[in-house]
């Protein structure tokens, strides 16, 4: 199994944005990011540790302004954390093994598809197609994202 991990290398790479998102647990502008209107075929990884998050297959609009998911490709790279910051109380959304911050979770995504959206920044996120993922070690994942 391929091994994830926060390097300091990995955070020098990060431009002002990915890095006030990841490291800062900033939040970007809605409507701004990279792969909000991004409906091709692939995963969503981690884009300090290359950890795998999301599917595209589980990518839905929402409307919210940032790219939403029903889960989590693999559970175990997405930890849940209380969050009271802003005055609400939410549940915020980091990856295992880069620590980066993701985004949030909400009760109120697609009931037929397990009733939760994860709305999480494009900044923290790096896209591979389908086409590219077996080169780049996803190819485990080959059978959770469609052919077209």
């Amino acid at each position: 199994m391929k091994t994830y991990k926060k390097t300091s290398e990995a955070i020098a790479a990060l431009d002002a944005e990915q890095f006030r998102v990841t490291q800062e647990s900033g939040t970007e502008r809605p409507g701004t990011g990279e792969y909000l209107n991004n409906h091709e075929p692939g995963i969503y990884v981690d884009i300090v540790s290359g950890e795998p998050l999301f599917a595209s297959t589980d990518k839905y609009e929402s409307g919210c302004g940032w790219p939403s998911f029903t889960k989590p490709i693999e559970p175990a790279y997405v930890n849940e954390l209380k969050d009271s910051s802003h005055g609400m109380i939410r549940t915020e959304v980091r990856s295992n093994h880069g620590d980066s911050h993701l985004g949030h979770v909400f009760p109120d995504g697609p009931a037929d598809r397990g009733g939760l959206r994860y709305c999480i920044n494009s900044a923290s996120l790096r896209f591979v197609h389908r086409d590219a993922m077996e080169a780049q070690g996803y190819g485990d994942y080959l059978n959770q994202v469609d052919s077209d």
